[in-house]
């Protein structure tokens, strides 16, 4: 048997236990080519599972928004399919975007990652200027650029995400230095004090949480992660305490049924649905909560709408695409050659089901109220476009890894 190059031992694998190591090995040491031909034929490509899961989760997107966002639609004046057919053209951009991104060698993106910073940073910037700047529902978080409304905080995910890997990937043999551990805490510092002037605590969590994680992965020393972690927790609980609404949320969540009126009225309206829901759902269309009693039904709380609709069966299936998104994504880390796409594949990967679980368990009652969207599945332009190319660089990762 051919010896493992030791390059290709690496940091992210010491952190896993031996059982998972041994799934690591290159793919000549992993499989037989008679073996893999045989697994190709018999069965569809991880490729096209992962298409087949965002796709899905597009359509039942896209149904729920037409059955939530044609009430506030229609409360807002607009015609009935308003919100479905801004999304449907989203998705339809957000199709073409993944299908170009994935033909571009993920290494080339790799490669642009300090453009890709510039031009994120530029967006954040523009977010508090006058005349750039849009505000909706109490927050200024979009930009205007050219007649459509931008979400920056949004590129902002898979920026970091692009960045982290990359220096990681460049300096393995530097891990234990500062010069390796400091800049993506610098730049995350920046983008979360131009994210939470917005604000939008969720976006920042969701990427200071990405970013711990792919350095875990990339190998960084266990000692300094567990005081970054420390350090990131305390200055999230200081500024929960330190606006009025986010103490509110707080207070909502850990006493919704002392205040189901107020402060617990979101969770509360929530859960309401949920049980409605039963087993089956009450069918397509049906909603009750989406009238009016249930805020933003459409977005950062459709999964309540597919519970209520869809039934037990509807929610669960969801979390499960969600989870063999995730499977099929990391299965292309695994089969990556070079550290950077493989940093690169899981941290996308472990992104759509991080994002999905705090949204989950914000509807369900377990998370306080953050304001995160479920990927692929609310209703907002920029959260899809980004996550769409992001899937197209798991797509590449996963067809160079086959080649």
């Amino acid at each position: 048997m051919t010896a493992i190059d030791p390059s290709y031992r690496q940091p992210f694998y010491r952190n896993l236990s031996n059982a998972f190591r041994e799934t690591l090995r290159p793919p000549s040491q992993r499989t037989s080519r008679k073996k893999r031909k045989v697994a190709s034929t018999t069965g569809l490509s991880s490729q096209s599972w992962i298409i087949g899961i965002v796709i899905a989760l597009n359509v039942i997107g896209l149904a729920m928004i037409l059955s939530a966002g044609s009430v506030v639609a229609t409360y807002e004046g607009q015609g009935t399919w308003f919100y479905f057919k801004r999304q449907g053209i989203w998705f339809l951009l957000g199709l073409v975007a993944m299908v170009l991104v994935s033909k571009i060698d993920y290494r080339r993106v790799g490669n642009q990652v300090r453009a890709i910073l510039v031009v994120t940073f530029v967006l954040l910037v523009l977010v508090h200027v006058p005349g750039f700047g849009v505000h909706a529902n109490g927050a200024t978080r979009w930009v205007s650029l050219m007649g459509i409304n931008f979400q920056p905080s949004e590129l902002l995910k898979l920026a970091i995400l692009i960045y982290t890997a990359k220096l990681l990937s460049d300096r393995q043999s530097e891990l234990s230095e500062l010069r390796t551990f400091n800049p993506p805490v610098i730049i995350f510092v920046a983008a979360a004090c131009l994210v939470m002037g917005q604000p939008d605590l969720g976006t920042i969590i969701i990427v200071g949480a990405l970013m711990i994680i792919v350095m875990f992965l990339g190998g960084l020393p266990i000692l300094r992660l567990s005081g970054l972690v420390a350090a990131g927790a305390a200055l999230t609980l200081a500024v929960s305490m330190g606006a009025a609404y986010r103490r509110a949320r707080i207070t909502g969540f850990l006493n919704a049924d002392s205040d189901p009126l107020n402060t617990g009225y979101q969770t509360f309206q929530s859960l309401v649905g949920i049980a409605s829901g039963g087993w089956m759902g009450v069918g397509p269309g049906a909603s009750r909560a989406k009238w009016g009693f249930l805020p933003y039904a459409h977005t950062d709380f459709i999964y309540t709408v597919i519970a209520e609709e869809m039934g037990f069966i509807g929610a669960v299936t969801v979390l499960v695409l969600f989870m063999g998104l995730a499977i099929f994504g990391i299965s292309a880390a695994l089969k990556c050659n070079d550290k950077f796409g493989q940093l690169l594949a899981a941290g996308i990967s472990i992104w759509f089901l991080l994002q999905a679980f705090i949204n989950i368990g914000t509807v369900i009652g377990v998370l306080p109220v953050t304001g995160v969207p479920l990927p692929f599945v609310s209703y907002g332009g920029t959260s899809l476009l980004v996550g769409m190319a992001a899937v197209g660089i798991l797509l590449n990762i996963d067809r160079q890894a086959r080649s």
